[in-house]
């Protein structure tokens, strides 16, 4: 079961890897050419809303009901009832969503003017970011969409195309950026071809699949009804983890002039890694976790989130460390030329650091909330993720009020540090039910496995701080210079933490082993 789980991963995050550079390529070319300036936070704030509703129906519902109802059909009931469940839900969701994507380009003006109050000021800004998002608001019907075919191919156990549709929207936006450095429209008409060939890209799988039948609008289906029911607290508890991003960048336009921008290029420096393993791990073993759920194997359901959490660890681990150790020389390496300046370096390095210690948390939450909406348990995650965000949110008012009447530089830090504390509030929360339900139980070994992660950290945490030296030397190095040095940086520390894990006795076969067969015996 590992075995076939961490090859499934390694395709997922070797196809996300390939994503992820070419969004940070994407980032790279935007910031270049536009600076952090309010063109730049017109157009993330039109792209912001759209990803909203994607993360709500796409990814933070719909996926996360459709899958278990999905993978028991198919284990359970013959190909053409798998056939009429993907019909009579891709009629239902495509009509819902070609509704919703219609009010929200009807009503692009006041959601601008809701969302970014900062906007308000300043007609011209609020009426460009009005027609961005009309332009980029349709990419929520096309990912979403796009997302319910690469939960039918992941069921199937075909990962590599759904994991490949991303790199479809860094392209166009690559592109586009190339083509006019001008105008920031531009980019919202290269989002709405991304989300067309993102939804094209699936369809030839699924026709080899025979799981392409015609579209049927049929909301009182009973099995659309189930699905329904399930998403229902998803969505609510989505939508509420959506609040506090809705509510930092709001107040993010309220702080200064390339606000938005900072906190945006902030959260892909730890997106960055998070795409490569986290949510890599997350969708291999949300089907599996469900078929164990099916199947009534509580053991084997325990020992895939035993497998998922250590994988996140060990790999995890080495990149937080490295966000709060290297911030200021990867945001300068990476995103200081052109039209980003000095002072964009370090606002944005601030963010960094703030998101650096909240990596974990937002890693480890892909592992465990798969661990219980395989079990079809949807209204748990939604209670602790209200929680946390209540957490997140006291902080980002009272940071930002703070900030504001003592006149403090860098407000927008203590948004982003609201939202890494959402992010272990939550975490603590699923793992301790978890626990308590005896739905996990840890493998042996976690002491050591724990001890053995500990020292490897510590030693690379040291060998970073050392190479980091101060920000000032890397905004006055050369392009070339500063890619070097950190190139010589990050390789210097992943040996030292690598050999170190293996000096210190911990050997790949070691994440192989089920519970049974010497499982956490390292």
């Amino acid at each position: 079961m590992a075995r076939s789980l961490l090859k499934s991963t390694s395709v997922v995050s070797g196809l996300t890897l390939a994503s992820r550079i070419l969004g940070l390529v994407r980032e790279i070319t935007l910031a270049r050419a536009f600076g952090a300036g309010p063109l730049l936070d017109a157009f993330f704030i039109a792209l912001m809303l759209p990803n909203l509703g994607r993360r709500i129906f796409a990814e933070g519902a719909f996926s996360q009901a459709f899958v278990p109802v999905f993978t028991e059909t198919r284990s359970q009931q013959t190909h053409e009832d798998v056939r009429e469940l993907t019909a009579v839900v891709m009629g239902t969701l495509g009509a819902i969503l070609g509704l919703v994507t219609v009010i929200g380009c009807f009503c692009a003006p006041l959601m601008v003017w809701a969302f970014a109050p900062g906007f308000r000021s300043d007609p011209a800004q609020a009426a460009l970011g009005a027609e961005l998002l009309r332009w980029t608001f349709p990419y929520l019907m096309f990912i979403s969409l796009t997302s319910m075919a690469g939960s039918i191919l992941n069921s199937y156990g075909q990962f590599a195309v759904p994991a490949a549709a991303p790199v479809i929207l860094n392209v166009c936006i690559i592109a586009s950026a190339w083509i006019s450095a001008d105008s920031v429209m531009v980019l919202a008409y290269a989002v709405f071809v991304a989300g067309v060939l993102q939804l094209l890209s699936q369809l030839p799988s699924l026709m080899r699949l025979r799981l392409l039948p015609r579209p049927r609008f049929r909301p009182r289906d009973p099995r659309v009804r189930r699905i329904g029911k399930l998403m229902l607290p998803v969505v609510i508890g989505s939508s509420v983890a959506q609040v506090s991003l809705l509510l930092n960048t709001s107040l993010a336009t309220l702080i200064a002039d390339g606000a938005v921008s900072w906190l945006n290029f902030g959260s892909r420096l730890m997106e960055f890694p998070t795409g490569i393993f986290a949510i890599a791990v997350g969708t291999v073993i949300l089907p599996s976790l469900a078929s164990h759920h099916t199947e009534r194997s509580p053991e084997q359901f325990s020992d895939t989130l035993d497998w998922g959490l250590r994988m996140m660890l060990v790999l995890g681990l080495p990149f937080g460390v490295a966000l709060v150790v290297l911030g200021g020389p990867l945001t300068a390496a990476i995103f200081g030329h052109g039209q980003f300046d000095a002072h964009d370096v370090e606002m944005t390095t601030w963010v960094v650091w703030a998101y650096g210690f909240g990596f974990m948390g937002f890693a480890l939450v892909k592992v465990l909330v798969p661990g219980f909406y395989a079990r079809q348990e949807t209204r748990l995650p939604v209670r602790f993720a209200t929680i946390g965000l209540a957490a997140g949110m006291l902080l980002s008012l009272a940071s930002f009020i703070t900030a504001r009447s003592l006149k403090i530089e860098g407000a927008h830090v203590g948004l982003a540090l609201s939202t890494s504390l959402t992010a272990w509030v939550n975490t603590v929360l699923l793992y301790r039910r978890l626990r308590s339900d005896g739905i996990y139980r840890p493998a042996p070994g976690w002491r050591r496995f724990g001890l053995r992660l500990l020292a490897a950290n510590g030693l690379m945490a040291a060998v970073a701080i050392y190479g980091a030296g101060e920000l000032a030397e890397w905004t006055a190095l050369d392009a070339l210079a500063r890619a070097l040095r950190l190139a010589a940086v990050i390789a210097a520390c992943g040996a030292v933490y690598f050999l170190s894990l293996w000096v210190l006795g911990l050997r790949p076969r070691h994440l192989l082993m089920a519970r049974g067969r010497g499982a956490g015996q390292v």
